[in-house]
Parts: C-alpha cells; sequence; structure tokens
C-alpha cells in the first residue's frame, strides 16, 4: 500500500483550511454526507511535539509505576496524602496544558488526553486529580479569561500551588444545569455577592481555585460564571463523600454563604454562563476519553495475561473460542475508542468552531467501552477477578463513574440526535415554507423545492456523496461501503422522523436514542477506517491485525446499526413505558411466587 499522508495535529492542514473549521462532521452525517477531508487523512502527531509528549508519558510511568501498593491503599482509606499531591505538583502534572509563558508545558489537548491515558493504566483516583484540575477546574480561565486574570492565576495553577475544581452541579439540578439555584447579586460597586452550594465537586477539598456557576438574572442572561478563591470569607468545604468508586480522589460540597466576589472575577460575559460551562465540558471530553483508553489498556494487558497463564483442562484457558472472543471485543473497543478520542483533539487543536457533538460521541463510546472491557476483564479471571488482593475489581468500581459525570450517557446521547437533526429540520421548515407560499411566490417556491428534492435524490443514490472508498486501501473498501450506506440510512431515517413527529420529536426519547447510537458507530467507525487507512505498511502483521479490527467493528456496527432502525419502525416502546408507569405506581416489582 503506498503512503497516505497524514495530519499533523501541530500544524494547518488542508481539512483545516477556511470554512471547513466551521463544519461539524458528525452533524454532517445527518445530512447523508460524509466530509471526506475532515476524515481522511488521519491525524499525527510532529516529530518535535512526539518527543516531548513521550518524555511526558515516560516521566509519568516512572512516577507511578511503584505505587500500586500505594493506590490500593489509598483506595482503600478513601483519601491520597497530601504527600503525593505534593508530587504530582513536583512532577509538574498541574501544569501539562497551560501555555509555557504561564510556566505550564503547554500540550495540545490531543497530548494532553494521551498523558491522561497513561496515568490512567495505573490509577482511576490519581488520574481524576490531575484531569479534573485540567479539564473542567481551570480550562473555563484558559478559554475565556482575561489576560489579567491569566496572568494572575495560571503561573500559580501551572505550579501546583493553587489547584482548581469545576462547580456547577447542585442537589436536583444534575444534568439539567439551567435550574441550578446559586446565585450572585451584583453590588453598586461592581463586585457580587455568592450565596448556594454545589455538590459532588471533584477536588472540592483540595482545591483553592474554583470556576463557579451561578444565576445572575440580568437582561444578559440568567447565568454567570465566576472565579472564586477558596480563601474568600464564606467558602466553605463539607465532608468528603464516601463513594463506590475513584475512592481516593477528593469529592466534597463546596458552599458559599455572601461570598464577596470582586468585579474582576467575573469569568467571560456576564449570562453567558451556560454557554461557558458546555464550552468547558466539550473541551475537555478528551481528558476523559483518554482516561478511559488507558483503562482499556490496562485491562486488556490483565486479561491477556490471565489467559495466557491460567489452565483448565489442561490447557491455557486462551485457547478457548469464547475467552478469544472476549479479548478480541476489549481489543476493538479499545482501538475504536482511541481512535474516535484522538480525532476529536485534532479538531479542538485544530481550531474547528463546532465539535461538540463529536466530543459527546467520544464521551459515550469510550465510557461504555471501558465499562464493557472492565467487565470481561473480570470474567476472564473468574473468581480472581472478584477478589479485593487483584486490581479487577477496583477497576471495575473506578469505572463505573464514567458514564455519569461531566454528563450522562443518556442525556449525551439526546443532546448527539436533537443536535444532529437540527439542520435537517430546518430544510424540512424551508420546504414547508415553501409550499405553502409557493402561488405568491413561484420562483422562490420550485426553487426550494426543486434543490431539497435533488439533495434527496443524491442521498437516495449516493451520486452526490464524497465517496470515502477513493480514499481506502482495497482490504477496507467493504468496510468503507458499510459507512456509505448507512450515513444514507441516517439521512433517510432523520427526514421519516422529522416529518412524522415534527417538533414532538424532542420527546421521542426511544427514537432519539437509537438515531444518537447510529451516529455514533458512524462517527467512530470512520475514524477507525481513516486510521487504518494512514498504516504504512500493509504487509506488516500489525498492520494487517488493524485491518481485522477495523472489519470486527464494522461488521459489529452494521448489525448495531440495521436493528437500530429497524427498531425506529417496528417496536415495543409504548408497552415499555406502559410497563414502568405500572412498576413506578406500585413503588416495586409486584410480583411473587408466594
Amino acid at each position: 500500500m503506498t503512503g497516505i499522508p497524514v495530519h499533523n495535529v501541530d500544524e494547518p492542514s488542508r481539512a483545516d483550511a477556511g470554512h471547513e473549521k466551521n463544519i461539524s462532521p458528525a452533524k454532517s452525517l445527518f445530512g447523508g454526507n460524509i466530509v471526506k477531508s475532515l476524515f481522511w487523512p488521519f491525524p499525527q502527531v510532529s516529530a518535535e511535539k512526539r518527543e516531548t509528549l513521550s518524555m511526558v508519558v515516560d516521566s509519568v510511568d516512572r512516577f507511578l509505576e511503584n505505587r500500586r501498593d500505594d493506590f490500593r491503599q489509598w483506595d482503600k482509606n478513601g483519601e491520597q496524602p497530601a504527600e503525593f499531591i505534593q508530587s504530582l505538583r513536583d512532577q509538574g502534572l498541574f501544569g501539562l496544558i497551560i501555555p509555557e509563558e504561564y510556566g505550564g508545558i503547554g500540550l495540545t489537548n490531543a497530548g494532553y488526553s494521551r498523558v491522561l491515558q497513561q496515568s490512567s493504566r495505573y490509577d482511576s483516583s490519581a488520574s481524576l486529580t490531575i484531569g479534573a484540575h485540567s479539564s473542567i477546574g481551570l480550562k473555563g480561565l484558559l478559554l475565556f479569561g482575561t489576560e489579567a486574570q491569566k496572568k494572575k492565576y495560571l503561573p500559580r495553577l501551572a505550579s501546583g500551588e493553587l489547584i482548581a475544581a469545576f462547580c456547577l452541579t447542585e442537589s436536583g439540578s444534575g444534568s439539567d444545569a439551567a435550574s441550578i439555584r446559586t446565585n450572585a447579586t451584583r453590588n453598586p460597586n461592581g463586585s457580587w455577592t455568592l450565596n448556594g452550594e454545589k455538590i459532588w465537586i471533584t477536588n472540592g477539598g483540595i482545591a483553592d481555585f474554583y470556576t463557579v456557576f451561578a444565576r445572575t438574572n440580568s437582561h444578559a442572561g440568567k447565568m454567570s460564571a465566576f472565579i472564586v478563591e477558596r480563601t474568600f470569607p464564606g467558602v466553605s468545604i463539607g465532608e468528603k463523600e464516601d463513594k463506590l468508586g475513584i475512592r481516593a480522589s477528593s469529592t466534597t460540597t463546596v458552599s458559599f454563604s455572601d461570598v464577596t466576589i470582586p468585579e474582576e472575577n467575573l469569568l467571560g460575559e456576564q449570562g453567558k454562563g451556560f454557554k461557558i460551562a458546555m464550552s468547558i465540558l466539550n473541551n475537555g471530553r478528551t481528558g476523559l476519553g483518554g482516561g478511559a483508553i488507558g483503562g482499556m489498556k490496562t485491562c486488556i494487558a490483565l486479561a491477556s495475561k490471565q489467559a495466557l497463564e491460567r489452565k483448565q483442562f489442561g490447557q491455557s484457558i486462551s485457547e478457548f473460542g469464547l475467552i478469544k472472543k472476549k479479548i478480541a471485543n476489549m481489543t476493538v473497543d479499545c482501538f475504536a475508542a482511541e481512535s474516535a478520542v484522538w480525532m476529536v483533539g485534532h479538531y479542538i487543536d485544530s481550531g474547528f468552531t463546532d465539535y461538540s457533538v463529536e466530543a459527546a460521541i467520544s464521551k459515550v463510546f469510550a465510557s461504555e467501552a471501558m465499562i464493557r472491557t472492565a467487565n470481561e476483564a473480570v470474567q476472564v479471571a473468574a473468581g480472581s477477578g472478584y477478589m479485593k488482593e487483584l486490581p479487577y475489581e477496583q477497576i471495575m468500581r473506578d469505572s463505573r463513574i464514567l458514564t455519569i459525570f461531566e454528563g450522562t450517557s443518556e442525556i449525551l446521547r439526546l443532546f448527539i440526535a436533537l443536535s444532529g437533526m437540527k439542520d435537517p429540520a430546518s430544510d424540512l421548515q424551508e420546504l414547508k415554507s415553501a409550499t405553502n407560499d409557493i402561488f405568491n411566490h413561484p420562483i422562490k417556491g420550485f426553487g426550494l423545492l426543486t434543490e431539497y428534492a435533488g439533495k434527496r435524490i443524491s442521498q437516495l443514490t449516493s451520486l452526490g456523496q464524497d465517496r470515502i472508498v477513493s480514499v481506502v486501501p482495497e482490504a477496507l473498501r467493504d468496510d468503507a461501503l458499510v459507512f456509505e450506506k448507512y450515513t444514507l440510512e441516517l439521512a433517510r431515517m432523520t427526514d421519516v422522523l422529522l416529518r412524522r413527529h415534527g417538533k414532538n420529536i424532542v420527546e421521542k426519547q426511544f427514537a432519539l436514542e437509537r438515531i444518537a447510537n447510529v451516529v455514533t458507530d458512524l462517527f467512530v467507525g470512520l475514524s477507525v477506517l481513516s486510521r487504518v487507512s494512514s498504516m504504512e505498511s500493509e504487509d506488516s502483521e500489525k498492520y494487517r491485525q488493524a485491518v481485522a479490527v477495523t472489519h470486527l467493528f464494522s461488521q459489529m456496527a452494521k448489525r448495531r446499526m440495521s436493528r437500530s432502525f429497524r427498531s425506529i419502525v417496528r417496536n415495543e416502546d409504548e408497552m415499555a413505558k406502559s410497563l414502568s408507569d405500572y412498576i413506578v405506581d406500585k413503588g416495586g416489582y409486584p410480583w411473587d411466587v408466594l
């Protein structure tokens, strides 16, 4: 196979040029379009950045590899000792994404995700302490802070003198961020008075710098963001939460009682707090994705070793077909998640303006893949995996939070589907306006009809599609055809649902979930296809196995997508909802054999 050029994640490429930065690769799929240049070629690290990144990754290995017994004890104790937090400072791990001019290492988003992947191979709580600081705690300052704010805080955040936390969640307003009750009132001198309480704040007990969201109820908007220091009078920290997993990381309530916030500590524009919060979460999702990938790689290594060493019926269990299937599926999940997370990191680093759906997809897929992988690793280890003396049970406990925090899988699926349907819905609205007004404005009306009809014909025949079979090697052609076909099916089904339900589509959560699952498989699959297309040697075993990964993923995705589309048309949704209503009304399971 001839070598295919690759994007450099640190330098502009043809996919980054002009208007293409304003195109969402995943949203385009809802219109039946695979924008080839947004997936091909697969992004790679430049030689210079690769050297820096490798040094950081090696440093993380040396720092964490001999602490496994400590991590187990800290999980049991439910706390990281102060000397470990200090060692994180000494290693520079609080400055990973902070620009060098402010004392940080200045990693790209993709590079940072790769470092979080490495730390997560050792301990999720350690990764979370680092990640909550960088991915969300100080990210608002990086994205929206003034130069004065950056000069004041970033050097101290880079050194770890200040540790950061993100304060959004409240009791009763978990996923519904717009319903927060913490409020900030503007004072005559321009300062603000903050009152309220935030719950489940990662790093809450060790942080000195809080990005806090509060209602401001002004004409500019209902919510604003603020920089709050722990030393401000009226800030108090609750007891450490006793959690199922990630037990050693600090999770507490953070309360604010008549806290005076200086005028200059407003973060971004007044009233833009919701947009700021969502931007922070979207931008930071690759850190969580990287962590999930690191956990998967550890599980695969553990399961491989266990399968090889454990003997049953006179042979290694690695020879048993059902064990082979588990390890293969774990590997496909990991490769696919890594491909998607890396692609999203490239979009962020390259200055794409809209990557929210792609970031949500990567978070949903990587987090759920990690949970599947942890579960299968325990199954391979069997009874041994259930015992606390081995790492499997802690990995399972630690991974369970991934589908919950920073956006539950359920909320993110609704977001993925509804965001992607927005443009097709606009097309239908234009068509409706044209048909209503066609006799008064025949030229305009017929013009819109013709444009819409042309788009639908292109989608029905695939002739208007940006064909990807032209950029993949022959070995991946059948896989490319799968994703081309189902991209067109997604456009057709989106059209059907919008015509059938109109604005009521927001209430059709079962259908939205299925659509989100399809576009997730499409985006992740295209990322895998692009990655394997970029691999250099067709003759190498590593490349041949990567092709196998692509085949396995595309066929599994094909079955999932086909099932999702069939279920949209023919399902038992109403029966399931009726049963749920009955059980909720009864307050539990009402049957008994007695």
